[in-house]
């Protein structure tokens, strides 16, 4: 008899897990950085079990409050326009948000001679859109947000420059969509993912040890695979081996001598 676990998963029941998500997301149950994770898991995934464990500490779809409008929706946006927007300002100084906290209005940067860094990794989004306006003049706004995530970049740079460098999920899936707005004079506006920012220390979590498992066991993989960058994609050459940055042992510790070093002892053996 087949086991149940390994039955395969079905487009819409990927779907509906990646929806099970979004609105664990909006209730505040999951960071950004945690959504874009579970979401490449679920659209990754192959069998059932692995979409089971995705989802195992989540409350079930029926136990939960209606959800909201779909990321792509663009009712969103329209819905944010009269709110107030929260703003971080800079002028010939710094302004950084990092860590826990929570996106429930649309955000404005202003940079001016100065600094401006909003990481939303470990931010909790309460809606599918998060709407930015940045201003950089001679100054830099870094905004930093989890690879898997689609990036709208529109606006204008006047001797200064807007550009992105995330690894975004392929088309047609559900994922959250960060809007920027950009106006950049003589300054930089720029949109990062995790692999081109400093690594945030992911805490343990069992579902991703589990799904680990299971897709080594029905797949043959081994159970830390090779970093094989966001949905199949290469990172680039800076960004860092996953299990590397919480090992207490050095990258290369097979390497102990300098390669001067090694010639020096090759010559010595030589001489011998």
């Amino acid at each position: 008899m087949n086991d149940p676990g390994a039955m395969r998963a079905s487009d819409a029941e990927r779907e509906a897990a990646v929806e099970r998500l979004r609105v664990a997301s909006v209730e505040g149950r999951l960071t950004l950085g945690e959504l874009s994770e579970r979401t490449e898991a679920a659209y990754t995934a192959v069998t059932q079990a692995e979409l089971a464990v995705v989802t195992s500490d989540l409350p079930l779809a029926g136990q939960a409050p209606m959800p909201a409008p779909a990321y792509a929706s663009a009712q969103a946006p329209a819905e944010q326009q009269g709110r107030t927007r929260r703003w971080f300002v800079a002028v010939m100084g710094d302004s950084k948000r990092r860590g826990k906290w929570r996106i429930d209005k649309p955000l404005g940067a202003v940079a001016v001679m100065g600094d401006v860094v909003l990481d939303l990794r470990q931010a909790e989004v309460r809606s599918g859109v998060v709407d930015i306006v940045a201003t950089a003049v001679m100054g830099d706004v870094k905004i930093i947000v989890p690879d898997g995530v689609d990036v709208d970049l529109e606006g204008i740079a006047i001797m200064g420059d807007k550009k992105v460098q995330v690894i975004e999920a392929p088309p047609g899936m559900n994922v959250p969509l960060i809007r920027v707005k950009a106006y950049a004079i003589m300054g930089d506006v720029k949109v990062i993912g995790d692999s081109r920012a400093e690594p945030v220390k992911k805490a343990w979590a069992a579902w991703r040890e589990q799904w680990r498992e299971i897709r080594g066991e029905l797949m043959g993989e081994p159970q830390h695979p090779p970093y094989p960058g966001l949905y199949g994609q290469q990172p680039p050459a800076q960004a860092p081996y996953p299990y590397e940055q919480y090992s207490q042992q050095p990258a290369y510790p097979y390497r102990q001598r300098s390669r001067r070093e090694d010639r020096r002892e090759d010559r010595r053996r030589r001489d011998r």
